[in-house]
């Protein structure tokens, strides 16, 4: 059985990223989305809430669950007994981020690979931050977040 861990801070949780966890879910037996705790930011949504939206929003996967975490990532991924790091790429940028991460934590964890997504084009250009921005001056974010998110966010 493939066991995969989507780790993030998903503040806000993004279409972006409900259609790589959708993608994911069908790549892998099972799918852990790891909701990230990082007390170093202050987050729009606390992480009880983060977890219940995603849960939420993933009731119709049968093998999605939502956990939240603190500490190493790769801590996280041998908790869950899974076997594998999904994540995202928007850019080429990204990638240059995510490259020494994943070589990382393949180091510490002895062999957990990681497995990028392509996000989807009509995706590109959402990010959490962005979104908290465009928020933070009344932009419209409509198409960018589930509506369930939405309606929490206006």
């Amino acid at each position: 059985m493939s066991k995969a861990v989507f780790p993030g801070s998903f503040d806000p949780v993004t279409n972006g990223h409900l259609d790589l966890i959708k993608r994911a879910s069908k790549i892998f037996d099972r799918l852990v989305v790891g909701v990230l705790i990082n007390s170093a930011k202050k987050p729009l949504f606390s992480v009880e809430e983060r977890v219940e939206m995603i849960e939420e929003l993933t009731s119709e996967f049968g093998n999605v669950t939502v956990q939240s975490f603190d500490g190493l990532l790769v801590d996280f991924v041998k908790m869950t007994d899974s076997d594998v790091i999904v994540r995202g790429l928007r850019t080429s940028q990204d990638f240059e981020y995510e490259l020494p991460l994943a070589q990382t934590n393949y180091k510490l964890s002895d062999g957990t690979d990681t497995i990028f997504l392509a996000t989807a084009p009509e995706h590109s250009y959402i990010s959490s931050s962005a979104v908290k921005e465009l928020l933070r001056y009344s932009a419209d974010i409509s198409d960018m977040v589930p509506a369930q998110v939405y309606k929490r966010l206006t």
